[in-house]
């Protein structure tokens, strides 16, 4: 029997959470508590061993407040071996707590070694739904989109980022259409799949899109009904509540906002870091992700 619809689960998560929030893991050694860095060595043994203390610390937090975290593999990655083994751990103590997981590993390639990033990050990990582009087309996918149809897992595909470099090639226009809206369109022919709708009418496929271009998430939201987005560039980035408001449908569904800095390095800058500083992070993080929550629920359509 196949897993529960990973579209389901998340459409279930937010409102049994409260809300839309996806917390990013981008743990980063020179911005963690100088507390967790001086209890570890700085070789990457240590460095990783303070990644996971401060992830888990972090996941106890944010775990009755969100529905759904989003690891980004370069920061594991960037250790080395014991980076990976921290990578693996994180997603573990992650779905331990109770959270939905977005790997953010944004693979693509050929089919055999798509299957190999799927074996990786589905199978191995754990990963409840994983980042991928789009830009090699329907092969590359299968091994992920296969997983998706039997095994409750879900995929967001690449179409409108947050980057400002974006307009480089997402922006060009291609006849009538830009680029992304292309993409948008063989993103809604993907979703649309056999197997991959769930009883909630939202597909497990779903799609990238920066809250940094409100206008063309307004635009992407019109053109994929059905595509749950993930919606990156809120906070650090500069997106607003306001600016992700277009990404739901209108009953309130059907996104999830993520926020990595703005969350995890509370503490830093800004009022909370004023409030708390180093001493009281961990407060710091909780009441960034209730702010947060807070500021989604009242941008939300009022059907949510």
């Amino acid at each position: 029997m196949s897993a529960a619809n990973f579209a389901d689960r998340l459409v279930d998560a937010c409102a049994s959470k409260g809300g839309p929030v996806c917390v990013g893991l981008d743990p980063r050694w020179e911005d963690l508590p100088s507390a967790i860095r001086r209890s570890h060595g700085e070789d990457l043994e240590g460095r990783a061993a303070a990644f996971l203390e401060f992830n888990r610390a972090v996941l106890g937090i944010v775990a009755p407040l969100a529905p759904v975290v989003k690891p980004n593999v370069a920061f594991f990655e960037a250790l080395g071996a014991p980076g990976y083994r921290c990578w693996l751990d994180t997603v573990a103590a992650a779905r331990e707590a109770g959270l939905l997981v977005i790997g953010d590993v944004k693979r693509g390639d050929l089919g055999s070694t798509a299957e190999a990033y799927a074996q990786a990050h589905f199978d191995v990990a754990g990963c409840d739904a994983l980042t991928l582009h789009p830009y090699l087309g329907l092969d590359s996918l299968e091994p992920f989109l296969r997983r998706c149809r039997e095994g409750g897992r879900g995929v967001f595909l690449l179409v409108k980022t947050s980057n400002p470099g974006s307009a480089d090639l997402q922006d060009l226009e291609v006849g009538n259409l830009r680029v992304f809206e292309e993409v948008a369109l063989l993103v809604r022919g993907w979703a649309a799949g056999p197997g991959l709708a769930g009883r909630s009418g939202w597909s497990s496929v779903g799609a990238v899109t920066g809250a940094t271009h409100p206008a063309e998430v307004a635009l992407l939201r019109r053109m994929l009904p059905g595509v749950p987005f993930l919606v990156p560039g809120y906070g650090a980035q500069g997106g607003t509540a306001a600016d992700c408001a277009g990404a739901f449908d209108a009953a309130g569904r059907g996104a999830v906002v993520n926020s990595s800095r703005g969350i995890l390095f509370a503490w830093r800058k800004g009022p909370l870091a004023e409030r708390h500083g180093e001493a009281r992070w961990e407060r710091a993080v909780e009441e960034a992700t209730l702010e947060m929550r807070a500021a989604l629920a009242a941008a939300l359509p009022r059907g949510a």
